[in-house]
């Protein structure tokens, strides 16, 4: 099996709070030290890219010397929080920007879908910009017609083919660029989370095309998502990037996916404060996450069965007169599966008023899960308008225990929700 993409210590360096990170002097003194055979003067200077605590300097690293391979047909994962590195990389081999040091060497024509609309000229309709996009990749006018009538089906929005996009939603959108992209014959095709913005029905239909294009076209799929379920389906192998940097080397996705949420471990007691990668107003802001147990004794593990406390310090910022508050945590297994979410606006009502500073309560009397990692997702709302969400704020160990008081242990085995109930023999 033949390589198709090559990475040799690609690093790339960003100028904070400019536009162009270079400048003529930079370029010189670049040159000179190229042609002197010295050392770059920029290899020198910058930042680890660390968003949970902030950059300071001038300068930082959003990858550094990162290097893997690719080879033809396969599926490769790319994993890692928000702030990683991830779409930064994709933008590089999609040739969107360049790195500023190493060498990428690339077989066969790339198709990108790295942001919503990525190719489109907003003003042209959707006919004209599958044209585009296919000139674009090197297609003839005669492979594209020959490709036009699947791509539109597969799209479904046919009658909106000769509306400008402008007037496309984004969901609109997502459905012609991956259409465009997956079927104009690229050898690699790069796609970004942006199918996240699709509805559930679709993403199937996408990810059933990106291994119908690699398993019987022998076409090669860069992939990035936060969902480890669809990793854990879709990839073959995966690579984990932490801080711009490889945290885990390209491999098996199940070993890459448990490197991951280990890693991700926190103590109990988290400081949220100075995570930066978090979305939302920001007149609510979560600032501490601890758990306790029915003693209200700080604990780092929790056991299925046993009572659990999850306690969510905020502060409110310029924000006078907090009313109609909601709160949630969505619980999810460390493959991505959706475990529940857990809100007061769910299972009772919203809080009418609450104070500056304080924190909300999640009891579970009976914590119903089986041993593992789960990652929690915290939210807050005010008026229905999203305030603070944290995603993958924290890693959740959950130990067996004994559940139903029988004395016996309830292993994990195929199973994460454990149900109360009872057995009757003829009654």
């Amino acid at each position: 099996m033949s390589t198709v993409i090559k990475v040799e210590n690609i690093s790339k360096l960003y100028r904070l709070g400019i536009i162009s990170s270079k400048s003529i002097v930079q370029d010189l003194n670049r040159f000179i030290a190229r042609i002197t055979k010295k050392e770059d003067p920029f290899s020198k200077i910058g930042k680890i890219n660390n968003r949970t605590s902030g950059v300071k300097g001038d300068f930082v690293w959003a990858l550094k010397d990162i290097s893997f391979d690719v080879n033809e047909g396969e599926i490769l994962g790319i994993i890692g929080k928000n702030g990683a590195g991830k779409s930064t990389l994709l933008k590089i081999l999609s040739r969107v920007t360049s790195p500023t040091k190493g060498i990428i060497k690339i077989k066969g024509r790339v198709a990108s879908l790295l942001e919503v609309g990525t190719g489109f000229h907003q003003d042209l309709t959707g006919r004209e910009n599958v044209f585009l996009n296919g000139t674009i990749l090197g297609m003839t006018q005669w492979e594209i017609k020959s490709k036009f009538e699947e791509i539109v089906e597969f799209s479904g929005i046919g009658s909106y083919i000769d509306t400008p996009v402008k007037r496309y939603s984004s969901g609109m959108h997502v459905r012609l660029a991956f259409a465009v992209a997956a079927h104009l014959d690229p050898e690699i095709l790069v796609v970004d989370e942006v199918l996240a913005v699709g509805d559930a029905e679709f993403q199937k239909k996408c990810l059933g095309k990106m291994q119908s294009v690699s398993q019987k076209e022998g076409r090669t799929v860069l992939f990035v998502s936060h969902n480890m379920a669809i990793m854990s389906k879709l990839c073959t192998n995966v690579v984990v990037l932490k801080n711009g940097q490889i945290d885990f080397p390209k491999g098996p996705t199940s070993d890459g996916i448990q490197h991951y949420i280990i890693n991700r471990m926190e103590k109990t007691e988290i400081n949220l404060a100075e995570r930066t990668d978090r979305n939302g107003e920001g007149m609510i802001r979560l600032i501490n996450f601890e758990m306790m147990n029915n003693n209200n004794e700080k604990i780092d593990i929790a056991i299925s069965g046993q009572k659990v406390k999850f306690r969510i310090h905020y502060k409110c910022i310029k924000n006078p007169d907090p009313k109609n508050i909601t709160t949630a945590i969505a619980m999810s297994r460390s493959d991505g599966f959706l475990v529940t979410v857990m809100g007061n606006g769910i299972s009772s009502y919203a809080f009418d008023s609450i104070s500056q500073e304080g924190y909300f309560t999640c009891v579970l009397d009976k914590l119903p899960i089986t041993s593992g990692l789960y990652l929690l997702n915290l939210i807050v709302y005010q008026n229905g308008i999203l305030q603070d969400w944290i995603q993958e704020a924290v890693t959740l160990t959950v130990e067996d225990g004994d559940f139903y008081n029988t004395g016996k242990i309830v292993p994990s085995t195929h199973r994460s929700v454990l149900f109360e109930h009872e057995w009757f023999l003829n009654d």
